[in-house]
């Protein structure tokens, strides 16, 4: 089961302003990852569903850190049926992540008091959405749907929704501040952050460092 409540999940995203994303089969390299990113300063991170077993991995990496930094939440990314979401779940993901809408996922993420976050892609799913209570909107992806001016134009009419894009954000202070200055609660990001020149250097300050320069700039833009 989940180790923290929808609310803390939420209102730690939308504190923080950055939800790191990333995939790697070797349990060990994954745990790296997730240190040099929880020591640049992320919280929230999203381990996406997207290679055989991916699951296995998963239960290593949670097992190890709810002893080694029990304050961290990791949520499990990619998840298009209710039922990997369920084993996800009972294998202790902390919130659900998906490319696309579920109405399935989400009620069953409600029974559980899970946070879900789903790919949204149109005003109208972003309503569907909140409507089956989802807090927190993935917009994925990001710049193929009109950049931080989709954004705006959903929030328009909507002004209370809560947007996290997810897809064309870049690990620059220029990217960051559009999306911002448009309206997002918080930002997914994944190979722009957790760098593929970097994971195979083994550079973990690499990353420790781009992940506290982001979460700087974001909190630099908000003021």
């Amino acid at each position: 089961m989940a180790r923290f409540s929808r609310v803390h999940v939420w209102s730690t995203m939308e504190s923080l302003g950055l939800v790191p994303l990333f995939y790697h089969g070797d349990a060990g390299i994954a745990m790296r990852i997730i240190e040099a990113l929880a020591a640049g300063g992320a919280k929230v991170v999203e381990f996406t569903n997207r290679g055989d077993r991916a699951f296995e991995v998963f239960r290593e990496v949670v097992v190890h850190f709810e002893e080694s930094n029990p304050d961290l939440i990791i949520g499990a990314g990619s998840i298009l049926d209710p039922v990997t979401a369920g084993l996800y779940i009972n294998l202790g993901a902390s919130f659900v992540v998906g490319s696309v809408m579920n109405a399935e996922v989400a009620r069953l993420c409600n029974r559980r008091k899970v946070a879900y976050f789903p790919g949204c892609a149109t005003a109208s799913e972003v309503s569907y959405a909140e409507e089956l209570g989802v807090e927190i909107c993935k917009i994925f992806p990001g710049s193929e749907l009109g950049g931080p001016g989709f954004v705006k134009a959903i929030l328009g009419p909507t002004p209370w929704s809560r947007l996290m894009p997810t897809g064309g954000v870049s690990a620059t202070r220029e990217s960051l501040k559009g999306w911002f200055d448009a309206g997002v609660v918080c930002v997914g990001m994944g190979s722009a952050l957790v760098r593929n020149d970097l994971i195979k250097a083994h550079d973990w300050q690499g990353v420790t460092d781009l992940t506290a320069q982001c979460l700087a700039w974001i909190q630099e833009i908000r003021g």
